[in-house]
């Protein structure tokens, strides 16, 4: 596993240390699956990657950093199969396409959303390391939709109306699905009153 997609361990790890991170992060997300966000332990990760409790805890320092590691390694991957129709040449078009793509990624991960949602609010200091590297690849996503040109205030306010919008998912306000569809109206408020 690269080191890009995940911060365990937390140096760069030997061959035998990333495979067992890769079995921990598999298993995890499996249980996750599985057994839902309350039912899951570190514990129940470890047996099921076939490693002992104490190994799993050197690499992950809990649950929600768990989650973390998860939401990033989900959202590197959802980036890596995306393509951008090239047939949207203006921004709005783009930015909703990275709104909604992200959001029906989520929908189809429900317990994974939940976790994250979790683990983002929390204060483990594993978690907020992730945090700033899951919000960069939000700034990344629609500095790619927006082109070279990208005003950093306009980044801002769609990272920040994004972040809100996959809170008020996480709470059950809406569905990840209902969220793509309403962040649809928001991007176009926003590069409208933008341009």
């Amino acid at each position: 596993m690269s080191s890009q997609v995940s911060s365990i361990p937390r140096r760069e790890p030997n061959a035998r240390q990333a495979e067992t991170a890769e079995r921990l992060l598999a298993a995890g997300a499996e249980e996750l699956r599985e057994v839902g966000v309350e039912a899951l332990t570190i514990r129940t990760v470890a047996l099921r990657a076939g490693v002992s409790a104490a190994t799993a805890y050197t690499y992950l320092s809990s649950k929600n950093h768990l989650f973390a590691e998860l939401f990033l390694r989900h959202l590197t991957a959802e980036a890596a199969a995306a393509t951008t129709d090239a047939s949207y040449d203006d921004a709005t078009s783009r930015v909703q396409q990275v709104t909604r793509r992200m959001a029906t990624s989520l929908a189809t991960e429900p317990a994974l959303a939940a976790g994250a949602t979790q683990a983002l609010l929390g204060t483990d200091p594993d978690v907020e390391r992730l945090r700033l590297r899951i919000g960069a690849e939000f700034v990344e996503r629609f500095k790619e939709a927006l082109g070279e040109k990208a005003d950093p205030v306009v980044l801002e306010t769609l990272t920040l109306a994004f972040s809100g919008a996959l809170l008020q998912a996480g709470m059950g306000l809406m569905t990840y699905t209902e969220m793509g569809e309403r962040l649809d109206a928001v991007v176009a408020v926003i590069l409208q009153g933008n341009q």
